[in-house]
C-alpha cells in the first residue's frame, strides 16, 4: 500500500489537478490492486507553507510511504525514481509548481487492511485483491499475532 500525502500551497492545486494527480499516480503501480494506492491532499493556509524561512505560494511537498513492495537495491530504486520524476516533473512543470519527493518504506509485517495482513507479493490471493478491487478473506497471508 503506498500512501502519498500530498502538502501544497493554498489554490495552487485545484479539484481537477488533484484527480488527474491522483489518477496518474494509482497508474503508477499498475501491479498493484488499485484500492492499495491512498493519497491525501493537504492544503496549507496562505501563510503556512515555509521553505527556508519563506513563506510559498506555489509548493508542493509529497511524502510517500510505500508498503505493498519495497525496493530490493539500489538499482530497482534508481529505476523507480525515475518513473516517479518523470510523471511528476511535466505535471508540476505545467502549473509552474516548486516541488519535492520522499519515499519511505514500511515492511509489510507492519500492515493491516480490514484487520488483514494482505495476501504475498504475486499470490492467487493479490490476484484475487486485484480482481474483487477489495481485500477479501485468503489463504496466502500469516495469521496476525500481539505484540509485548
Amino acid at each position: 500500500m503506498p500512501l502519498w500525502t500530498i502538502h501544497h500551497s493554498a489554490g495552487c492545486l485545484d479539484l481537477d489537478d488533484r484527480q488527474a494527480l491522483a489518477s496518474g499516480i494509482t497508474e503508477l503501480y499498475g501491479i498493484l490492486p488499485a484500492f492499495y494506492v491512498g493519497v491525501v491532499f493537504s492544503e496549507a493556509a496562505p501563510g503556512s507553507l515555509f521553505i527556508g524561512g519563506t513563506a510559498r505560494a506555489r509548493f508542493v511537498r509529497l511524502a510517500v510511504d510505500q508498503i505493498a513492495r519495497t525496493l530490493p537495491d539500489a538499482a530497482a530504486r534508481d529505476r523507480w525514481i525515475e518513473k516517479v520524476g518523470d510523471y511528476l516533473t511535466p505535471f508540476m512543470a505545467d502549473r509552474s509548481l516548486d516541488w519535492e519527493l520522499h519515499i519511505d518504506e514500511t515492511s509489510r509485517d507492519l500492515w493491516l487492511i480490514q484487520g488483514m495482513r494482505p495476501p504475498g507479493a504475486g499470490t492467487p490471493g493479490e490476484r484475487l485483491w486485484a480482481e474483487r478491487d477489495a481485500p477479501v478473506p485468503h489463504g496466502d497471508a500469516r495469521p496476525t499475532s500481539s505484540a509485548g
